[in-house]
């Protein structure tokens, strides 16, 4: 196939890009703004990849969306490209309004005139995946229950609103046109190439630089944890095998707190980055309390059943196994992410080395 991925310079994306170029025979068309958050860096080894090409677009542009299509023929699209930090989404929302939804419009319209244009066989094999979160859902607060993909939405941020109102845009465009589209819903990523202002990096990175772990409230807030390899392994099981017009919860059966989490990097720290900074005896010691930020959902966990049924995929990562992965990554990869605090990453959507 050829696969046309949108945000593929981001977290998941990039996750998505490495999986299909290192395990498949597909091929890749990267279409990516490069906002902050998008970083060439993440997918090392791809300049002169036969099986890869990048194109630097605006998924708000429709005449270049419509190029691409156009030009590339792509068997199946995989929509990631998202504003997708809640803080950020609470002091400027105008953006993820703008991106994640009408830059969703113009890629699924586009798509759909692309799909009218192949032939029977070409269109029924067509897919049109979109990535999702949990945070669609709302709030699960206090209770015992699980997301399952028959959950009402009930956004809590203007991010997750604008991601609820993408997912509604994809769902009508199957279902009044005929588009074979597939939802997929995640709960929280992390691993290798997360940018930073992301929890688990920032944690990391803050405590080796012997900076303050700032948690929101008393880090009471649960998240169900997915190791983002696992994910990219399971975004693209459901396009090869997911049904058209179905939507697939896709979770880590890893609940934690916020606090558990940064504790558990603290621990993880200790054991393989004993050399602290100046003036630090332990790593938990820099662990602070900060307020809350509003409208912080209490507790999202998902019930990821029906793609384990259905698709047989099952994350392969434990929390402890994934935790440790990611630590060492960190460790191994300081040039990386050195250059992300930099700014210096930056520099590759000017055009330099």
């Amino acid at each position: 196939m050829k696969i046309l991925v949108t945000g593929g310079a981001g977290f998941i994306g990039s996750a998505v890009i490495r999986h299909i170029l290192d395990n498949t025979s597909d091929s890749v068309i990267n279409v990516d703004v490069l906002t902050y958050a998008g970083n060439l860096e993440s997918i090392p080894g791809v300049e002169n990849h036969s099986r890869y090409w990048f194109e630097p677009i605006n998924i708000c542009d429709r005449s270049e969306l419509e190029r691409v299509f156009s030009e590339h023929q792509p068997d199946a699209v995989m929509h990631l490209a998202a504003e997708s930090h809640v803080d950020r989404s609470i002091d400027g929302p105008l953006v993820f309004v703008q991106t994640n939804l009408m830059g969703t419009f113009n890629l699924v319209d586009t798509a759909y005139h692309y799909w009218q244009s192949l032939t029977n066989a070409q269109q029924s094999s067509f897919r049109f995946h979109h990535i999702s979160t949990d945070e669609v859902y709302g709030d699960l607060g206090h209770t015992a229950a699980l997301f399952t993909e028959a959950n009402s939405y009930q956004p809590s941020s203007p991010y997750s609103a604008s991601k609820a109102g993408s997912d509604h845009l994809v769902s009508a465009w199957g279902r009044t046109y005929g588009l074979p589209t597939i939802i997929t819903s995640c709960s929280n990523n992390y691993g290798p190439y997360h940018f930073p202002e992301k929890l688990i990096p920032h944690m990391i990175l803050n405590a080796l630089q012997g900076k303050e772990l700032p948690v929101y409230g008393r880090g009471l807030q649960v998240r169900d944890w997915l190791y983002v390899e696992d994910h990219a392994r399971a975004l693209y099981t459901v396009l090869t095998r997911g049904e058209a017009g179905q939507r697939y919860n896709i979770g880590g059966h890893n609940e934690k707190t916020n606090i558990e989490v940064v504790e558990t990097l603290c621990v993880l720290l200790e054991e393989m980055a004993p050399d602290k900074p100046a003036g630090i005896k332990h790593y938990r010691d820099l662990i602070s309390y900060v307020a809350d930020r509003p409208g912080h959902d209490m507790r999202y966990a998902i019930d990821a059943s029906k793609i384990q049924r259905e698709l047989g995929w099952i994350p392969q990562e434990s929390f402890d196994s994934g935790m440790r992965k990611t630590v060492r990554w960190y460790l191994d990869n300081s040039g990386w992410w050195q250059r992300v605090l930099s700014g210096a990453y930056q520099l590759k959507r000017l055009g330099a080395k």
